[in-house]
Order: C-alpha cells, then sequence, then structure tokens
C-alpha cells in the first residue's frame, strides 16, 4: 500500500476469482453462525478450559477480518475501535476469556455483519485504479492479494475457528448440535492392509499454491528411503483390541511423558468413550451411541497414538513420509494438491466440511486415493505424524509471525508440538491439501484426531 491506495494483484480481477472468494466468504460465515445459533447462555459459557466461550470464537473472526480484509487493504479505522486487545488471540489465554468485556452474542452478530460489509465494499473497489508502493517487501500489499491470499487466509481462519467451534460443542453437556447430517458413503475392505512408497525424492512443501500458509513454504526436496504405510487409518475395532490387550496398562509401549500423562489422567480410552456390559459406547455432538468398529478412531492424544503403533510392531509416520504418501506421483514425478490430484474435494472423494457429523466408514472414498494406493488420507480424522512442528529451510514468515513462527522450537531445542496432517470430517475445504500443516500438544485429546501406522521397508 502506497498513499493509503491498494496495490491490485491481477488475479482478483479475474471473476472467477472473486466470485470464489465471495463464496468462500460466506460459506465460512454460514459454518460460524449455524455454530452459535443456541441458546445465549451456552454460547457466553465456558465449557472447558480447554476451549473459549463459544461467543469470544464468533467475534474473533469478525475481528480477525477487520484486521486483514479491512484495515490491511486500505482503511484506516477500526470497524469497531478498542476490540482488537480483547480478541487477540495471543494475549488472552482461553481459559481466560470468560473473564473478559466481551460483546454479546447480539453484538457479535452485528459486528460480523458490519466488518463483512466493509470487507466486500473493499473487495469491489478493487476493480479501481490503485498505484504500487512499498511495504518493506518492496512490493506494497501486493504479498497479500497476490492470487488473493489474503482473502484466502481469511477464509480458512474462520473454517478453523468453525472446527474449534465443533470441539467445544464435542466437550459441552448440552443437547445435540445439530442434525446428523448426510449419510456418508458405504465402507469396504481394501486389498491390501498397506502400501509400499518407494525410495526416492519428492518435493516436500509448496511455493506455487497462492493460499498455502508460510509454514508449509517453500517446497523443497527430500530424499526418503522405501517405507510401508497403512492403506487407512486405524480403526475403532483396532484400537478395541490394543485397549483388551492391556495397552493402557502397559508401560512398555509408553514413552516416559506419554506414560505419566496417562496415568496423572487416567486414560483408559479414547476421549468420549465407555463400556457398557460388552459394548463400547461413546458421546458424539450430545449424542450417545454405540462406538462403530469400522470408523477411524477419533479423539486421541498422540502418546496413545504412539503407545497404539509400538504395541502393533510399527511405528507413526513422519511428517515428510506422510506428505509423499498422499501427493507424489511417481509416474509424474510431481506432488499434488490432493491425494487424487488438484482439482477440488468432491463429496465422493473426502469426507469434509460436516458433510457428515464424524468420520465414514473405512473404504468409503476409493476414488480419493493417492498414487501410492492410501486412501483417506484427506479428510475424517486429523492424523498424528511423528515429526515435531520445526520451519522449512528458507521459511520465512508472512504475513504476521503468530501464525505460525512464534511456534516453532527456539535453536537448540525440541518441539514441544507435533505435526497433525490431513484434516477431518469438520475441517473446511479451503483448510485442507497435502501441505496444510496443523500441530498440537501431545496431550490433546479434544481434537478430531486419529492416526495411521507406517513401518520401514525390509
Amino acid at each position: 500500500m502506497r498513499d493509503g491506495r491498494l496495490t491490485q494483484d491481477p488475479g482478483l480481477q479475474d471473476p472467477d476469482l472473486r466470485t470464489r472468494v465471495a463464496a468462500g466468504l460466506e460459506a465460512a460465515r454460514r459454518r460460524s453462525l449455524a455454530y452459535t445459533d443456541i441458546d445465549d447462555a451456552e454460547l457466553a459459557r465456558q465449557h472447558s478450559p480447554l476451549m473459549s466461550p463459544l461467543v469470544w470464537d464468533l467475534a474473533h473472526v469478525g475481528n480477525y477480518e477487520d484486521l486483514w480484509l479491512v484495515r490491511a487493504l486500505g482503511e484506516t479505522a477500526a470497524t469497531r475501535p478498542g476490540l482488537d486487545g480483547i480478541y487477540d488471540a495471543f494475549r488472552h489465554s482461553r481459559a481466560s476469556r470468560a473473564q473478559l468485556s466481551l460483546l454479546g452474542p447480539d453484538g457479535s452478530r452485528a459486528y460480523l455483519r458490519e466488518v463483512r460489509g466493509r470487507a466486500l465494499d473493499l473487495l469491489d473497489r478493487l476493480d479501481a485504479p490503485s498505484g504500487g508502493g512499498g511495504d518493506g517487501d518492496g512490493d506494497g500489499n501486493a504479498g497479500l492479494l497476490a492470487g488473493g491470499f489474503v482473502y484466502g487466509m481469511v477464509i480458512q481462519h474462520e473454517h478453523q475457528h468453525g472446527e474449534t467451534m465443533l470441539a467445544t460443542h464435542q466437550l459441552r453437556a448440552g443437547p445435540a448440535l445439530l442434525a446428523p447430517g448426510a449419510p456418508a458413503p458405504p465402507g469396504r475392505a481394501v486389498a491390501h492392509r498397506e502400501v509400499l512408497v518407494p525410495a526416492g525424492p519428492f518435493t516436500f512443501g509448496t511455493s506455487d499454491d497462492p493460499w498455502a500458509y508460510d509454514n508449509e513454504r517453500p517446497a523443497h526436496q527430500v530424499n526418503l528411503p522405501a517405507f510401508w504405510i497403512d492403506t487407512l487409518p486405524v480403526s475403532n475395532r483396532a484400537q478395541i483390541a490394543f485397549i483388551e490387550a492391556g495397552g493402557y496398562d502397559d508401560r512398555r509401549l509408553w514413552s516416559t511423558a506419554g506414560w505419566q500423562w496417562r496415568e496423572q489422567e487416567g486414560l483408559t480410552a479414547p476421549a468420549f468413550w465407555w463400556r457398557d456390559g460388552d459394548t463400547w459406547l461413546r458421546r458424539r455432538l450430545g449424542r450417545v451411541e454405540p462406538v462403530p468398529l469400522d470408523e477411524p478412531v477419533q479423539h486421541v492424544c498422540w502418546y496413545e497414538a504412539q503407545a497404539h503403533a509400538r504395541w502393533a510392531g510399527r511405528r507413526l509416520p513422519t511428517e515428510a513420509e506422510w506428505e509423499k504418501a498422499a501427493a507424489h506421483d511417481p509416474a509424474t514425478g510431481r506432488s499434488h494438491r490432493y491425494p487424487w490430484g488438484d482439482t477440488p474435494p468432491t463429496p465422493d472423494r473426502a469426507n469434509l466440511g460436516h458433510r457428515t457429523s464424524g468420520p465414514a466408514p473405512l473404504g468409503a472414498y476409493p476414488g480419493g486415493a493417492s498414487p501410492c494406493g492410501a486412501e483417506q488420507m484427506i479428510g475424517d480424522v486429523w492424523e498424528w505424524t511423528a515429526s515435531g512442528f520445526t520451519p522449512y529451510p528458507g521459511f520465512r514468515s508472512h504475513p504476521y509471525r503468530e501464525y505460525s513462527e512464534v511456534f516453532f522450537p527456539k535453536a537448540g531445542e525440541s518441539s514441544t508440538f507435533r505435526v497433525l496432517r490431513g484434516g477431518s470430517w469438520a475441517t473446511g475445504a479451503p483448510a485442507c491439501r497435502t501441505t496444510f500443516r496443523n500441530w498440537d500438544y501431545p496431550i490433546r485429546r479434544q481434537i478430531f484426531a486419529g492416526f495411521r501406522l507406517a513401518r520401514d521397508a525390509d
């Protein structure tokens, strides 16, 4: 930006991109409003110290949009002064946010409408002539606008908070949030339990995807030995076998930190599970139901995944192995945005965006298989990997340090976070691709996370 004017990117003058941006903003907002269409007292309540009050999330997505789609693109005044500090995710812990002077439900919704009106007005104004400029990178806000990046960032951010709000609903002791959703395709048995990923180089990360976050960049070559990876994620049936074999009680299967956490929390099964006689039950968004044996297991922490892998004589894949299995096409030498190619997800290829209200049965998406034959790598459950969250060689923060850089370990230290890949049934499609990196503490269980297993090739 120079002299308060917008630096245009030709891509946003493309009517198709502009239409997609407007539709993407609207779709993300529909989710936010649907997940907060409950009693006002429930919106304001702190349902768990792990999560913010839902009303905080609601206004936070508006404040983020105000920062990046209004003020960063040329407007100087905040839509509502005085809110930045309240809705700064790095200033206040989740457990403390209920004590802040938050906007109420009606005020939050009104704030979102005001911000969205200003943001859409600026989107319309991108057709107007504008000058170049400099903001330290030498190209004004062209880095924000290139390929619609800043719009993609805001769309993805709101979808990420939609998934966070669903995790809050999973934790709250209230009636069911929504109807069960569309039925998932039927599962099927797969021909091979695991598939071989041959040795060799592949392109890890991306430099070309206009909506990719800074931690996915830059693309670089990684050479991996051959390895085997499971065709499908670990099932509830397999987790029950681990439980019944005494896996939660066998100290030998757990790391020192994992065993300490297992002992402290009394872990005996995935979160939200319990046994009623010979039947395992689970609570899912306010409903109690038998645990479906042939769905991917979810609500397990990294320590549980690691212990299960040791019990099975396997290991968790590294995130590089996961991405190669999901994205690399040995016939062309290219890595794809999705396992099936570069076309956007469709309901017959992946379970995303809360189309269903949980993971689909294993084997439900043969059309979503990657070139190596691995299935359900996008959607259903986030998959824990063995890797800590660290920067790629040549990493550069963009457009702010607090998205990725502050979570990386300091020099000489190891990461306290573990990387998850692939998205879940609750993940919005714009926030899911083979290069997308999620991360969390290894103790987290409220997130919609499972895992798949790998082993070295003999």
